[in-house]
């Protein structure tokens, strides 16, 4: 469908980007059952923070009514992106399709301004840091020398951080503990499954899982040789893209996915497992992200079909050989990736509840965005923790000592919300491999 004739001049340059999310607003018939499902609505109470409002905000500015940068960028930065209202519409309005394809727009319009502080950090890390696993590795051992020879606690006690930025002394609290190097699992590594054959599988490393979580990637791969999978680390493969098509830049978002889909069809793997719920959105997502490139959309399809979450196939290969209890009670954060992209919610709640000892008690609001949102809680740290606070009000209810998560970026939130409520030494935030990893007896 053509857009309006009439358009505003600022806005012409990125029409062409704009056709299809102008015929997916027209889709929205504004009945409003989105808006108790958005976290950015019931925080901040206004109609731009919602769904409904930011789709027409959207139709506007295609239609040349408003301008991006002044009237829409700041609506569409603010959202989450964590596509709950996907679930609770009920004609299927594609909202993060419509998301992504204006922050491109925005990204892109003439009136952009690349000259704010904060926008070039994030396009540096964007093009010159997540893209290079070798990169990111180096941050993460570099890191891992930060936290061993006790700089960490001297940085802490000074408050030099809180100083500079809340949201980074409170993020440097949340990392978890760094392995060395030696104990990454190297690409190109072929481990064989514990027993009988079930499944071949190609494990998705991840940047910030490789490069921070290490300990978590190890032990997902000793899991899943354990379940009876054969795991093979793909060579060559990348970040998955989802941190730049959030910010725009859909452009190098392709770029990723198209290396990761050469490394990963090389395999003869049945699956393509991750352990990341906004990782796995990505990699699911692959074959409507490259639909119109007719070189790749035919392997980006068949790529997207072999995507699973790690949840998944424990639980599809299961009962696991678990040794130890558990014990304490236990409840569990949806990534909002993993439950409204991937339709992934009932394995993981299964998983838990079949550890033995383990006392499992849904918290209230499970379904909610803790806020973390990427990199959302740095750019927007007072929004995050506002939302975040209410999310710790509910899991205190449960009296539950552990939360379970599913993306690393979840489980570091939760992290800062159990600071943020003073009870680290009562409470811990896990992502769901972990706890599963200690049940089975694995270090």
């Amino acid at each position: 469908m053509n857009l309006p004739a009439k358009q505003n001049e600022s806005n012409a340059a990125v029409q062409n980007l704009y056709s299809d999310a102008y015929d997916w607003t027209n889709q929205c018939v504004k009945c409003g059952y989105c808006l108790p499902a958005c976290p950015t609505y019931e925080s901040m109470g206004v109609e731009s923070a919602s769904p409904r409002g930011r789709i027409n905000l959207v139709k506007m500015a295609a239609e040349g009514k408003i301008d991006f940068q002044k009237d829409l960028a700041e609506p569409i930065d603010l959202c989450l992106g964590c596509r709950a209202c996907e679930t609770a519409c009920p004609v299927g309005v594609p909202y993060g399709h419509i998301l992504e394809a204006a922050k491109e727009a925005i990204e892109n319009s003439p009136s952009a301004n690349q000259k704010n502080k904060m926008t070039r950090i994030k396009k540096l890390a964007l093009v010159h840091l997540f893209p290079y696993p070798k990169r990111m590795n180096r941050i993460g051992s570099a890191v891992q020398l930060y936290q061993k020879t006790g700089l960490s606690k001297l940085i802490r006690s000074s408050k030099v951080l809180q100083k500079v930025s809340p949201a980074l002394a409170h993020l440097e609290q949340a990392l978890p503990d760094i392995e060395t190097s030696s104990k990454r699992i190297r690409p190109g590594t072929l481990m064989p499954a514990k027993g009988e054959t079930k499944l071949k599988v190609a494990f998705f490393t991840g940047c910030i899982m490789d490069s921070m979580m290490s300990r978590i990637n190890r032990l997902s791969i000793e899991l899943l040789t354990i379940a009876g999978c054969e795991v093979i680390i793909p060579e060559n493969q990348n970040c998955c893209g989802a941190l730049h098509s959030h910010q725009g830049e859909t452009k190098q978002a392709k770029a990723l996915a198209k290396r990761n889909i050469q490394a990963f069809m090389q395999t003869d793997a049945d699956v393509i497992v991750n352990n990341a719920g906004g990782c796995g959105a990505s990699l699911l997502e692959y074959g409507h992200l490259l639909a119109e490139d007719q070189e790749s959309a035919a392997a980006a399809r068949a790529f997207s079909e072999k995507s699973k979450d790690i949840s998944q196939i424990l639980h599809q290969l299961g009962p696991l050989p678990f040794t130890e209890e558990w014990q304490g009670i236990v409840s569990y954060q949806d990534s909002c990736h993993l439950r409204n992209v991937q339709k992934v919610q009932k394995e993981p709640r299964l998983l838990l509840q079949s550890i033995p000892g383990v006392s499992y008690v849904e918290m209230e609001g499970f379904d909610r965005c803790c806020a973390s949102g990427g990199i959302y809680n740095l750019l927007h740290f007072d929004e995050s923790m506002k939302i975040l606070d209410e999310k710790m009000k509910n899991f205190k209810e449960t009296k539950a000592t552990t939360i379970v998560t599913v993306n690393p970026g979840c489980q570091m939130q939760m992290s800062i919300g159990i600071q943020r409520e003073g009870a680290a030494n009562q409470m811990k935030s896990l992502h769901l491999v972990e706890i599963l990893a200690k049940a089975c007896g694995l270090d």
